[in-house]
């Protein structure tokens, strides 16, 4: 199984901090119709669910649905496909933010 890249979209202002706001995410995503938001992320593997709070922007390529998590002033989303590289700077480009591997 291939491992997955984890890269976070982020902003910081002059002491390093990350800026992203939960709101200010909200209304960027809400406006795109492809993203669709949810405060839990679910995933079965092995026959085990999990099932995970938080704040996600669930958006899907060929069927399998990405994650964009929100988290602590940073959007978290692990590359798995050519095209989730493309959205991830996409949607940096879109909030004026870096994206980052990390």
């Amino acid at each position: 199984m291939k491992m997955n890249t984890r890269y976070k979209i982020t902003r910081h202002d002059a002491e390093g901090n990350p800026t992203l706001k939960l709101e200010e995410c909200q209304s960027f995503f809400a406006a795109k119709s492809d993203f669709e938001y949810r405060d839990f992320y679910s995933v079965t593997q092995d026959g085990v669910n999990m099932k995970i709070n938080g704040h996600f922007f669930m958006w899907q390529i060929e069927g399998v649905e990405i994650p964009f998590r929100f988290f602590e002033g940073e959007i978290y989303v692990a590359i798995s496909h050519p095209a989730v590289m493309e959205k991830t700077m996409e949607v940096a480009r879109g909030m004026e933010a870096n994206y980052i591997e990390g």
